[in-house]
């Protein structure tokens, strides 16, 4: 069973965020500046058949509720051949199905997934307005029961940002699948 870790090669707070030009679920191409008039920039790699993500899609569709002067967008970096769940009609069937209301993009190449350091779904990267990344690490500690949650590391790090503080914990553990890459 997984466990709660830090990343093994973390990309390090501070970091500029990798740009990137990939296909949404909704059929429109997005790159970093198609979110230039947010002020903060949540950049989720999930997917659509890990049990870690289908656990948390309820909690960051609050999220994204909650914090309506952030931009969420969700990256799907899976190998689609041997893991056909995660191909990109399935995700235009979860967005619809799920009501995801946030860019969802596909990165077939795997390329954005590689420079943003992800090693697992779900794993969140969380950029200020110059997209200097300032929180990278999970969404809380308990995925499998949202009634256990002790910890909210992302909206802990969101709330700090909305209210001008530093981060806490800019650094904090996340459980998952690992990305599933291609051989």
């Amino acid at each position: 069973m997984a466990e709660y870790t830090l990343a093994t090669n973390p990309f390090p707070v501070g970091s500029s965020a990798p740009d990137f030009e990939l296909l949404g679920a909704d059929g429109e191409t997005y790159n970093l500046a198609s979110f230039a008039d947010k002020d903060v920039l949540v950049v989720a790699f999930v997917c659509n058949h890990c049990p870690y993500v289908v656990a948390y899609w309820d909690r960051l569709k609050a999220l994204v509720a909650e914090f309506v002067e952030v931009q969420f967008v969700g990256v799907n970096s899976n190998d689609d051949v041997n893991y056909p769940d995660d191909s990109y009609e399935k995700m235009v069937e979860l967005v619809a199905r799920e009501g995801i209301d946030f860019p969802y993009l596909r990165d077939d190449s795997q390329a954005v997934a590689k420079a943003y350091h992800a090693e697992r779904t779900p794993q969140v990267f969380v950029f200020s307005k110059d997209r200097k990344l300032v929180y990278t690490g999970g969404i809380d500690d308990s995925c499998r029961d949202p009634e256990q949650v002790g910890e909210q590391m992302l909206k802990d790090a969101l709330v700090a940002m909305r209210e001008g503080h530093e981060i806490v914990k800019p650094e904090a553990p996340s459980i998952g699948c690992s990305i599933k890459w291609k051989y």
